[in-house]
């Protein structure tokens, strides 16, 4: 008998892999759903029929086998697991938690799952919303070796294009290269975005040095020379990844570094970069917008000036 799975938190990241298990997963029952606020679940009702709505988190677990959780952060994983751990008989169930917390918090719902003899994968994710919703991720699955088999089948082709697999690992290992990883991507973007300033001031041109992008580093270095040649970095109603949860990590990562005698001089910098953002643009702010912040700190308005973005002229008569 296929088993009964359930999705709870629909977030950005989330909603989206939500609906990729939804339409490519080929799931015998609906994916059942749960979402603190309820309109998210509502809203991928509406779009997708193979999806039922939970009554609450507790209702999604008491019906569910193997359960994705997706949430902001450390504390909102921890008290959903404290409550599921003491409210429901979860024997037997398989949890993969999908959020970007620390290696202490993978560590302590780790213990509480072994303490009610349940399966537990932590399993971070690497890539933006946009890669989530054309499930390219790369999945960092870690766990006992039976639990990680077990959720395989949900993973390539599905959520993600690839997988790291860290079965029968710590859990707090993936947390770990979650934190290290984010190095490569922030510095990325502070690359690209200075690349970009520089092609601006020279006279080189955006467009050129997108064509070296492309030719050299298409994927992910590709995707935010886009964003940040539309406009994209600043202009969302939504964005893709938010300052609070950028900055968030990037402590984390600052703290790790400390802790462990390690200097990182660059990302201190884009770690500036990241709260001139959060100045500029409050919780709206997104992690492309460091190339608005080294913009202003080469004396560039902090706006790229697009097609959209262009003064209106007339001519006169």
């Amino acid at each position: 008998m296929a088993p009964q799975l359930g999705f709870i938190g629909l977030g950005n990241m989330g909603m989206a892999m939500a609906r990729n298990l939804i339409r490519k997963g080929s799931l015998e029952s609906p994916l059942m759903i749960f979402n603190r606020t309820k309109s998210r679940a509502e809203d991928l009702k509406a779009e997708q029929d193979n999806c039922t709505i939970a009554e609450s988190a507790l209702d999604l677990v008491k019906k569910c086998d193997i359960i994705f959780t997706s949430l902001t952060d450390d504390a909102a994983v921890g008290e959903l697991y404290s409550e599921i751990m003491q409210n429901v008989d979860v024997q037997k169930k398989t949890f993969v938690e999908c959020s970007t917390i620390t290696p202490d918090a993978a560590n302590t719902i780790g213990v509480m799952a072994v303490a009610c003899f349940a399966d537990l994968v932590t399993m971070p994710v690497f890539g933006e919303p946009g890669m989530a919703e054309r499930g390219v991720l790369t999945c960092i699955p870690c766990g006992a070796s039976k639990a990680v088999e077990k959720i395989k089948p949900y993973l390539v082709g599905i959520i993600g294009r690839n997988l790291i697999d860290f079965s029968d690992e710590p859990h707090e290992k993936a947390a770990l290269l979650k934190i290290i990883g984010n190095i490569f991507i922030v510095g990325m973007i502070e690359t690209l975005a200075q690349g970009h300033t520089m092609a601006e001031k020279t006279g080189l041109g955006h467009e050129n040095l997108h064509k070296f992008v492309q030719a050299v580093f298409p994927g992910g270095m590709e995707v935010y020379s886009t964003r940040f040649m539309t406009g994209d970095y600043f202009n969302r109603e939504r964005p893709h990844v938010s300052i609070d949860m950028a900055i968030d990590l990037a402590s984390q990562v600052l703290g790790l570094a400390k802790d462990n005698g390690v200097k990182l001089r660059s990302y201190e910098v884009s770690k500036e970069h990241l709260e001139a953002v959060k100045t500029h643009k409050g919780a709206l702010g997104d992690i492309a917008g460091i190339y608005g912040a080294v913009r202003q700190e080469s004396g560039l308005p902090y706006k790229i000036e697009t097609e959209t973005t262009k003064p209106s002229s007339s001519l006169s008569s």
